[in-house]
């Protein structure tokens, strides 16, 4: 068991939130009074993650995607209002981390992926709010644009919608997790054979050809389950607690 404050604090530390300009609060987003022994990790701080949370006497939920974003109405109510109140009358706390989820080099959703794709990274770009949480490498086998799309099928679960730009094996690829497909061209700048990110626009089909450069949307929610996956395994390790990652079925 384990002080809320005191695992918060770690956590926003060791994510070094203090650096993002992001477009939601990080770290504790809804505070309960109760000591933490069971904490439940999801993408997303959906009604059905709350309810899931209720169900599996968690006292704390742990997200990549939480609330009060840059943008949104800032009254509690209907939606919001059903998730928020359901949290505070059981109890359950909120921890959110976004962009520094991203971002970290080992508990991060995109370093993560380079584990799952057995690349060492060798550098860092696409850049948001002044810092760079993408990443680049290397292969360990060139492949084919039909082979390397089963490739990331197996990987992730997920069947990627594939933009083929070029007709040569892919060999250096780039990744940046969720909705990152603007940085397509920074991508085709770097020389890359390759970009995966999680999502697609109507335009996205159109750069990459005219760009030269394969294209990979292999779903937001598939490229980010994973930090949350070692972020939870590690507080757990560290503070003797019990973790779960609730994969709740996503298609997006």
């Amino acid at each position: 068991m384990v002080k809320l404050k005191t695992l918060v604090n770690y956590t926003n530390q060791l994510l070094n939130i203090e650096q993002f300009k992001d477009y939601c609060p990080n770290g504790l987003q809804i505070q309960s009074g109760s000591d933490i022994n069971k904490l439940l990790g999801g993408v997303t701080a959906s009604r059905d993650l709350i309810d899931a949370a209720c169900s599996h006497d968690a006292n704390a939920i742990l997200v990549h995607h939480g609330y009060f974003w840059k943008g949104e109405n800032l009254a509690i109510t209907d939606m919001k209002y059903e998730r928020i109140s359901r949290l505070m009358r059981s109890d359950i706390a909120v921890l959110a981390y976004h962009l520094p989820l991203d971002a970290h080099p080992v508990y991060g959703n995109n370093a993560q992926l380079a584990a799952l794709f057995g690349i060492q990274i060798e550098g860092w770009f696409a850049r948001t709010s002044g810092i760079d949480i993408g990443c680049y490498g290397e292969l360990p086998k060139a492949q084919s644009f039909a082979d390397f799309a089963k490739f990331l099928q197996n990987t992730l679960g997920r069947e990627p919608l594939s933009i083929q730009g070029n007709e040569r094996k892919i060999s250096k690829i780039g990744w940046c997790s969720g909705a990152a497909q603007g940085y397509l061209e920074e991508a085709a700048l770097l020389g890359l054979d390759a970009y995966i990110s999680g999502e697609v626009s109507e335009h996205t089909y159109h750069a990459a050809r005219e760009l030269g450069i394969n294209y990979f949307a292999a779903g937001h929610h598939a490229t980010e389950r994973h930090g949350v996956m070692a972020l939870g395994n590690h507080l757990a390790t560290q503070f003797d607690i019990e973790f779960e990652f609730l994969d709740l079925k996503n298609p997006v």
